[in-house]
């Protein structure tokens, strides 16, 4: 059974028959008109972190600290591939891409970014015309490189991942798009499944060693592929700590936090509890919006795993 997509035609069905309030339609219409926009949300991510010193505790975390733009190295590799950037990632935590960007250089792999939205947020508020366009725009900008003959899009925020490699699906009866829809579904991987088919590499020297790791619902049920990173970790020395229940959710799930944070709080502090009984130094995980949500509780530091690699 797959739930995701019954849930799909859920939400459009009830949008159609049950609208809902004014106050929410216009809550969900700034979240699809700012977050997926870098141009709109980084003026007012940054005009935040300016007064992120002088707001509350209880709102101060929810504010992410500012980092400078990171540096990626210089593509020098016959083998090219396609870095998906995202829309709030880079604004976020640029260090993830960055890393990811290093590691793959190490494995013999040039990156080019490759920038755009992929639609997952409008696609979960169920604005289908705003998600087939993300769509639309993001692979008209990779067909040319894509042609050039690059390899692999490469994908390190998994909830990115999940919708990118659905386009096929969502664009099938588009008469344009949906050929190389599916093209591009075919070539893209997560982080994790690039780096574990490449050869061996070595920890980062002083990485910490004892991690939690928190799999995104998105990798472990939309991509499928529960265990890939832990294994991949494993094998490149570090020690997993046991963490109950694993495949709980963390309460980010796209906007879900932020429309219903009632219900996301009490499955945010379950699941820092849950990663944190093992003492683990750092808890790693493979999605921006677990990884930004899970800072907000966390009493260790919380970041991307290819940033230990990378």
């Amino acid at each position: 059974m797959e739930y995701a997509r019954l849930l799909d035609i859920g939400r459009t069905h009830i949008k159609r028959v049950s609208p809902r309030p004014l106050g929410e339609r216009l809550k969900r219409f700034l979240l699809r008109r700012v977050l997926p926009y870098p141009r709109r949300l980084r003026p007012l991510l940054r005009a935040a972190q300016l007064i992120r010193p002088l707001v509350p505790h209880a709102l101060r975390r929810h504010i992410p600290e500012h980092s400078p733009p990171a540096v990626w190295p210089v593509p020098r590799h016959a083998r090219r591939a396609l870095l998906f950037e995202g829309c709030v990632q880079p604004l976020f935590a640029p260090g993830i891409n960055a890393a990811a960007a290093r590691l793959l250089d190490r494995l013999g792999i040039g990156v080019l970014p490759a920038q755009g939205c992929c639609g997952a947020m409008s696609h979960h508020l169920a604005a289908e015309a705003q998600t087939h366009e993300h769509m639309r725009r993001t692979i008209d900008a990779w067909w040319p490189r894509i042609q050039a003959g690059a390899e692999t899009l490469i994908v390190t925020a998994s909830g990115c991942g999940t919708m990118i490699k659905d386009y096929g699906r969502l664009l099938r009866h588009d008469p344009y798009y949906a050929e190389r829809a599916e093209r591009v579904s075919q070539l893209t991987r997560d982080i994790s499944e690039v780096v574990a088919a490449e050869a061996p590499l070595a920890p980062a020297v002083g990485a910490p060693r004892r991690i939690a790791f928190h799999s995104p619902c998105s990798l472990t049920h939309g991509q499928g592929l529960a265990g890939v990173t832990e294994s991949l970790l494993s094998r490149l020395g570090f020690e997993l700590t046991p963490v109950a229940d694993p495949g709980l959710c963390c309460g980010s799930a796209g906007t879900y936090s932020i429309l219903q944070p009632a219900l996301s709080r009490p499955m945010l502090r379950a699941k820092v509890d849950a990663l944190e009984a093992g003492h683990p130094d750092l808890i790693a995980t493979a999605n921006i919006g677990c990884y930004a949500y899970l800072r907000q509780e966390a009493r260790v530091p919380v970041v991307h795993w290819v940033e230990l690699l990378g």
